[in-house]
């Protein structure tokens, strides 16, 4: 049996899947221990502990800490004249024309960063030249941290990425001199050029490594106490490692729980014959979005969560604040806005009866009939109608509108955030979305599925069985990846033989790439591909390169799959990519100009077991019904389908409501459905 654990902000998801049965819970989140969650949703399964052979884990603690700025306390030791790139950033602004607004604050205060004289640099010959380390300010370093009381120490030096011997010698005078200290090389987490990047990505994962890494320990103990096998847990780059590997670098694994669920919703919608998707998976505190192609989940090479550049692999993913616990609120100017605060998990929405007394998405949903009065969610919420509505009522006297009038508001502003979202993952990325299918997973995607279609011209919507629990179906198929890079400067050559004037180099234009660009590329592949397959043993391995056109300030990461030929033809190879790539993310190329690589990337995966699975038959114990909901501005009796009363090949027409174990469907006026093979609803406008 495979089992997958995700937790997220208000709810903690269970999936084990045994020869194509899938067994699912769901329960409250504990903010305070999200183990006690994991173990939570365990006792609720019903599951044994010893039939478990696999149990990935998906946790926000890292996302949170970094969120809510609660790591570790954190020292900087970096290079002499540096010591506030982290302050001074790209001077990028969070509002361009906000002047009052001001950026989120440093991880590491300004008297937590030191500094020590060293360089390297590059100097004649075949190594670089170096000014050696002044082990006299390390020491002085070393020694003000003592009586700092750090927990965690970040060493970021300039050009670590292309020696990295000063990082280590400075760590091992810092072993000696505070010992127990955590300390994490720049060198080690991310050896890449752009220094802002690779300092904020190094200070990002000590800050958090304390935190994530005691948390997976004692989740690892107390899973070993219940007769489980050790977790793995899942990156922000879709991909699952050991739980070792992951407390010992926590910035891995911000993007943990929206990951699980574009691999979960890629799985599911291959089953069903669906390959280019958009996921949109919408639970109680945020909307995750993503883009799909050819069955493959995106990635980027980075991202920026909570105002910090994270420069690791991640999932495509793009998240807005409108979930089910998202709170309406009045602006200064009047208008009606929906998050980003959330009611989470404690004291959650209001009609969750724990205090919550501000309307949220959910009260909406539950005012307007899409969710049942009296409805269960998860093992100890029991909707109240009674208290939406006050909540509703209350947020309607500023307003001027009485409950369903705010409800239908509140609903209308989250539907155009997420579509906005949508189009971010799909246009934005000169992805047309009318070509593609949505998958609509999470708690609350569903009951805005077939709205945001139609916003986006998508005529087709998958809704799993699982749906309400598609992360952790993700984590429970996923597989075991590890990501490799390296600075490697070399320029391709003056593109595509176009004959433009311009060449770089003192070559003539159109020459292509230099003959030797090629063999120094695969030396570099090889010898990544050697440590790959050394630490994961049968890992297949993908290559990837970061290319630009020279003068840009940033690059593209351009795959390498399905090329074979020759070191002399791979340059040539990763021309023809790069131009097509930026073809689709700018609209245009430019083949004469120069291209180089200033990285190269192998990610070794060994693939998860993938089930196919099965359609269970329908269950005549659940009946149809009806209640009030309401439709297009009018209230309407509509049906109301257990998913459990519908089996294999069954169909449905709108308006009518699917009410699954963990989520439920809209299904509009003008969609029909039917039950696929693998128990997927299939919707389609008509």
């Amino acid at each position: 049996m495979r089992l997958g654990v995700d937790v997220g902000g208000t709810f903690t998801d269970l999936v084990a899947v045994d020869e194509g049965r899938i067994v699912t819970a769901k329960v409250a989140s504990v903010p305070t221990d999200q183990s006690v969650g994991v173990l939570a949703a365990l006792d609720s399964s019903g599951l044994d502990p010893a039939a478990v052979r696999w149990f990935a884990h998906g946790s926000t603690v890292a996302t949170n800490a970094l969120l809510e700025r609660r790591g570790a306390r954190t020292a900087l030791i970096t290079t002499a004249g540096f010591r506030d790139v982290l302050e001074i950033g790209r001077q990028n602004r969070p509002s361009l024309y906000d002047l009052t607004r001001d950026r989120e604050p440093a991880l590491v205060p300004r008297d937590l960063r030191f500094v020590v004289r060293e360089r390297i640099g590059p100097g004649p010959g075949p190594e670089p030249s170096v000014e050696p380390l002044d082990e006299a300010t390390v020491a002085a370093a070393a020694a003000a941290l003592v009586a700092s009381g750090v927990e965690a120490v970040a060493i970021c030096l300039l050009f670590a990425f292309l020696d990295p011997s000063h990082e280590r010698r400075a760590r091992d005078l810092l072993a000696e001199a505070v010992p127990g200290v955590r300390v994490t090389l720049s060198s080690d987490v991310l050896p890449e050029f752009r220094e802002y990047e690779r300092l904020t990505t190094t200070v990002a994962d000590a800050y958090l490594t304390p935190k994530l890494g005691d948390y997976l320990l004692a989740l690892a103990e107390r899973a070993a106490r219940r007769g489980l096998v050790e977790p793995l847990v899942m990156q922000s780059s879709g991909g699952i490692e050991p739980l070792r590997a992951a407390a010992a670098h926590a910035a891995t694994c911000l993007l943990s729980g929206p990951a699980a669920g574009v691999v979960g919703a890629a799985y599911v919608a291959g089953l069903s014959g669906h390959d280019d998707v958009l996921t949109f998976d919408m639970g109680g505190t945020s909307t995750d979005v993503a883009p799909v192609l050819g069955g493959a989940v995106q990635t980027t090479a980075g991202t920026v969560l909570g105002g910090v550049p994270i420069r690791l692999p991640a999932v495509d993913v793009h998240s807005v604040s409108a979930g089910g616990g998202s709170i309406a609120w009045i602006d200064e100017g009047g208008a009606l806005r929906v998050g980003p605060r959330s009611a989470g998990a404690d004291p959650g929405p209001a009609c969750y009866g724990h205090g919550g007394d501000q309307a949220t998405v959910t009260d909406a949903n539950l005012v307007l009939g899409h969710l049942a009065d009296g409805g269960r969610l998860g093992d100890n919420v029991i909707l109240d109608r009674s208290r939406a509505l006050a909540a509703l009522t209350s947020l309607g006297d500023r307003l001027g509108l009485d409950p369903v009038g705010v409800a239908s508001g509140i609903i209308a502003v989250a539907d155009a955030e997420m579509a906005r979202a949508l189009r971010v993952v799909s246009v934005q990325r000169g992805l047309d979305p009318r070509e593609f299918t949505l998958v609509a997973f999470g708690g609350a995607g569903g009951m805005h599925a077939c709205a945001l279609a139609e916003d986006l011209g998508v005529r087709r919507v998958l809704v799993p069985s699982a749906c309400g629990v598609l992360s952790a179906l993700g984590l429970a198929v996923g597989d075991l990846r590890r990501d490799y890079s390296r600075a490697l400067f070399a320029e391709l050559g003056d593109g595509l033989g176009q004959g433009a004037p311009g060449g770089g180099a003192g070559r003539a234009a159109g020459a292509g790439p230099e003959p030797d660009v090629g063999v120094r590329l695969e030396a570099a592949f090889a010898e990544m591909e050697r440590q790959a397959r050394q630490d994961m043993a049968g890992a297949t391995c993908r290559r990837l390169a970061d290319c630009r056109y020279r003068g840009q300030s940033f690059e593209l990461t351009v795959s390498l799959d399905g090329w074979s030929g020759t070191a002399e033809t791979l340059a040539r190879a990763l021309l023809l990519r790069f131009g097509e790539a930026h073809e689709q993310h700018y609209g245009y190329r430019m083949d004469a100009e120069p291209v180089q690589v200033v990285a190269l990337r192998v990610t070794a995966l060994i693939a998860g077991e993938r089930p196919a699975l099965e359609a269970p038959a329908a269950d005549p114990a659940f009946r149809t019904g009806r209640r009030e909901v309401r439709v297009q501005d009018q209230w309407r009796q509509v049906q109301v389908i257990p998913r459990a009363a519908l089996g294999s090949g069954d169909a449905l027409a709108g308006p009518a409501i699917v009410e699954f174990p963990e989520a439920t469907c809209v299904v509009r006026p003008g969609w029909t459905g039917r039950i696929d093979g693998v128990g997927t609803l299939v919707l389609e406008r008509n």
